[in-house]
């Protein structure tokens, strides 16, 4: 993998281990020559996952819609910053420079740029590992719901299981790189 997108908190929240672990991915990104793909921001997570991955040598670059770029809140230390009209242009813009997707913890907007990149999986719009580093079982309530809407008859085991959900960093690296997309439609039966 070259680049990975990262989603995660404009926040930090309430647990030192998100900000932590926020770094920790950005350095292992820079030590891997692996590029950020991020949000931009220099606020919460995302700052401290970009500065990490800056300390350490990577390249990062950060994708923004101009409503938030003109509040000011763009980091300026950068090595690119693209700056796009709308929130959904951002996600189509991180989903073409990406070769794969890594949630941490955050709040509506993680949630919604994870969900649109696992539904875009499962249409087969693209063929990418999408993961969610689960610190703290952060996610644990989600993956309960996930199994909940496959045990429904809402979502088909092999659509799940596209999934990854690790609280371990080098696993979900491992993971993503043995990635294989499901072959399976999401409506064949």
């Amino acid at each position: 993998m070259k680049n990975i997108a990262v989603f995660c908190g404009s926040s930090r929240g309430v647990d030192p281990e998100y900000s932590s672990q926020a770094k920790k991915l950005g350095q292992l990104l820079a030590q891997r020559n692996i590029t950020l793909v991020f949000g931009g921001s220099k606020v919460g997570l995302m700052e401290d996952l970009s500065d990490s991955a800056l300390q350490a040598g990577g390249k990062v670059i950060g994708v923004m819609p101009r409503l938030l770029y003109d509040k000011g809140i763009g980091h300026p230390g950068l090595s690119e910053m693209i700056v796009v009209e709308t929130m959904h242009e951002r996600k189509l813009r991180m989903n073409e420079l990406c070769d794969g997707i890594i949630a941490l913890p955050g709040g509506f907007g993680t949630l919604d740029e994870c969900f649109e990149m696992i539904t875009w999986a499962q249409l087969g719009i693209h063929l990418k590992p999408v993961a969610l580093l689960n610190v703290k079982g952060f996610y644990d309530p989600l993956a309960e719901m996930i199994k909940h809407m496959t045990t429904q008859g809402f979502l088909k085991e092999i659509h799940r299981d596209m999934l990854i959900i690790s609280p371990c960093l080098e696993q979900i690296l491992h993971k993503m790189e043995d990635y294989t997309a499901p072959t399976e439609g999401k409506w064949i039966r």
